[in-house]
C-alpha cells in the first residue's frame, strides 16, 4: 500500500484516536471537545472488538456535536467483514447530527493491505447521514470474497460535496453506480482504479456519465488515478466536455506513457486549469519537457514527479502505484 498513510487531519481537523477503554492508554480526564478534532476508531490488534469501542466512543464523546469520524481497523484479531460495522453506524446515526465527513477503513499497509480490506455495501450507511459533505472510502481488492467487496448502488445525496475511492482495483460497478448517483453539490471527485490483478475491471466507459460533465454540475476537480489503462483515460479527458468546468485534474499514479500525455498536449485546451497532476508516470523526458512548457506558459501548476524508465521495445511491464 505504497504511499498511503493515516492523515494528520481530516475535514480540516486534527486526527485525534480515541484512546481504548482501561489499561495504561485510557482516555484522559479531560478529552477535547466533540467537534473540535476528527475522531478515529481503532480497535488495533488484541484490543476490543469493534461494538465495544462504537459503545465506548458513545458514552465517552458527545456525539451530537461530532463533525468528523474515521473507522480504521476493525478487527481485533482475523481480517473479518466491514458490513458489521456498516449496520452498527447506521443505526446510531441519528445521533450524529453535526457528522459532516466519514473516513471509512483509514487502514495502512502495517495494518492490512488495501486489496484484503473486507468492505461491504456501503450505500444505505451514506444515505443514513443526509448532510454528509466529503466521504472517503478506502478498499475494494478482488483478494476477498465477492460478498465482502465493496457495493455502491445508485443513491441521492444533495450535499456531499468530496468523494474518494482509494483502491488497489476498485470494480467497475462501482464507477457505473457514481455516475448514476444524483449529486449536485458534488465539487471533487476521485477514483484509484487500482489494477486488473486486484478486481480493478473499470473501464472508460464506466466514467461515461462523469466525463460528459452533465452528471456534476459543480464539479471542479477531478482525479482518474492509478490506472493501468491512464493512457485511455488521458485520450478520453482530451475530448471530455466535463474538463471545461474543471479547476483541477489529476491522472497521477498510474502507467500513463507519452501516448496518453500527448493525447493530452493534442487535445483540448487545459490552460484553464490551476494544477495538472501527472505524477507517477512513464512519460519521456521530452514529451515531459513539453507538458512542462505548456503549462509554465500558461501558469498551470503541474506535478510530473515521480518518473520511472520505461522501453517500450522491451515490453516491460509498467505499475500502478497502489495495487495490493
Amino acid at each position: 500500500m505504497t504511499g498511503i498513510e493515516h492523515p494528520e487531519t481530516f475535514h480540516g481537523l486534527p486526527v485525534l484516536t480515541l484512546p481504548p477503554p482501561g489499561g495504561e492508554s485510557a482516555a484522559p480526564a479531560v478529552l477535547p471537545e466533540a467537534g473540535s478534532v476528527a475522531w478515529r476508531l481503532d480497535c488495533a490488534w488484541e484490543g476490543p472488538a469493534f461494538p465495544g469501542i462504537w459503545q465506548h466512543f458513545l458514552d465517552t464523546v458527545d456525539p451530537a456535536a461530532v463533525r468528523a469520524l474515521l473507522i480504521g481497523p476493525w478487527w481485533p484479531d482475523d481480517y473479518s467483514s466491514f458490513a458489521p460495522v456498516a449496520e452498527l453506524i447506521t443505526a446510531d446515526a441519528g445521533r450524529f447530527p453535526a457528522l459532516r465527513a466519514l473516513f471509512l477503513a483509514d487502514v495502512v499497509g502495517e495494518e492490512c493491505e488495501v486489496s484484503w480490506l473486507e468492505m461491504s455495501d456501503i450505500t444505505e450507511l451514506v444515505e443514513a447521514f443526509p448532510r454528509l459533505e466529503e466521504l472517503v472510502v478506502r478498499g475494494g481488492g478482488d483478494a476477498v470474497p465477492e460478498e465482502e467487496k465493496l457495493q455502491l448502488r445508485p443513491l441521492r445525496h444533495l450535499t456531499l460535496k468530496s468523494l474518494r475511492f482509494e483502491s488497489g482495483g476498485l470494480p467497475g460497478h462501482v464507477v457505473r453506480a457514481v455516475g448514476a448517483c444524483e449529486m449536485p453539490a458534488l465539487e471533487r471527485l476521485e477514483f484509484w482504479f487500482g489494477a486488473s490483478w486486484y478486481g480493478g475491471d473499470a473501464t472508460v466507459e464506466d466514467m461515461r456519465p462523469v466525463l460528459s460533465g452533465s452528471g456534476f454540475p459543480r464539479l471542479r476537480h477531478l482525479g482518474l488515478q492509478n490506472s493501468e489503462i491512464q493512457d485511455e483515460i488521458a485520450a478520453a479527458v482530451a475530448s471530455a466536455p466535463v474538463v471545461a468546468q474543471l479547476e483541477s485534474l489529476s491522472l497521477s499514479m498510474g502507467t500513463l506513457s507519452d501516448t496518453g500525455a500527448l493525447a493530452l498536449l493534442n487535445g483540448q485546451p487545459l490552460t484553464h486549469l490551476t494544477s495538472l497532476d501527472l505524477h507517477h508516470h512513464y512519460v519521456t523526458e521530452p514529451v515531459t519537457a513539453r507538458v512542462r512548457e505548456l503549462c509554465a506558459r500558461e501558469g498551470v501548476h503541474v506535478d510530473l514527479d515521480e518518473a520511472d524508465d520505461w522501453d517500450p521495445e522491451d515490453d516491460e511491464p509498467r505499475y500502478v502505484a497502489v495495487s495490493e
